[in-house]
């Protein structure tokens, strides 16, 4: 498999996780202040979606966790707060507004937990399963602070549409397509079966407790 060049894996990487900070930050504050929280708590909601899924992976990696050695994670996460606070009305008059944010946080984080997993020289299914981590574990985190159940673990396709963009970054890779090219790819394919899989509400199989 022909690698991509690592500095520029690394700028796309950091690209990607500035912004995918912020759209999970943003999707975090949303729903927070649907719990009615305070400013602090929407905060705390909004970066602990941004970094939650992030530093599992780092801390499995044995990696300092990415958020730790740049103050810029923290300051995305307060820029999210105050665009949420001054355009709320809005963004709450956009129609599925969390959904579109979440969607986005799951593709950019996924590339980026499977970029930065091949930077540690591990195979690309640990790489495909790190992504997965990395783009839903931050949910799963915020639901269980507000009380909700996850929806990673509802039936509507979200960790296998991580997982399918991870397949689709492991096949460009090997054609030895352009890693630019390859990220803007998987973004799409994670985006596209997300929203795809929620307009006509295409699920997986429910598990039965049949007796």
């Amino acid at each position: 498999m022909i690698g991509p060049n690592p500095e520029v894996a690394r700028t796309v990487q950091q690209i990607i996780e500035f912004v995918g900070t912020f759209t999970f930050a943003i999707s975090g504050i949303r729903m927070a202040a649907a719990k009615h929280f305070d400013w602090f708590g929407g905060f705390v909601c909004g970066f602990v979606v941004a970094i939650g899924g992030g530093t599992i992976r780092d801390v499995m990696l044995g990696a300092t966790p990415f958020w730790m050695t740049s103050t810029i994670y923290v300051i995305c996460s307060v820029i999210a707060l105050l665009v949420y606070i001054l355009f709320a009305k809005s963004l709450n008059r956009l129609e599925n507004v969390w959904l579109i944010f979440d969607t986005l946080g799951l593709a950019l984080f996924t590339i980026a937990g499977i970029q930065k997993t091949l930077q540690f020289d591990y195979p690309f299914w640990v790489a495909i399963v790190m992504g997965c981590i990395t783009g839903a574990a931050g949910g799963i985190i915020r639901d269980v602070l507000l009380n909700k159940e996850p929806i990673v673990f509802q039936k509507d396709i979200y960790a296998m549409a991580s997982v399918a963009g991870g397949l689709v970054y492991w096949l460009m890779m090997t054609l030895g397509i352009n890693v630019g090219l390859t990220a803007i790819a998987t973004f799409l394919v994670i985006c596209i079966i997300r929203f795809v899989a929620v307009k006509f509400h295409i699920s997986l199989p429910t598990l039965r407790n049949e007796q």
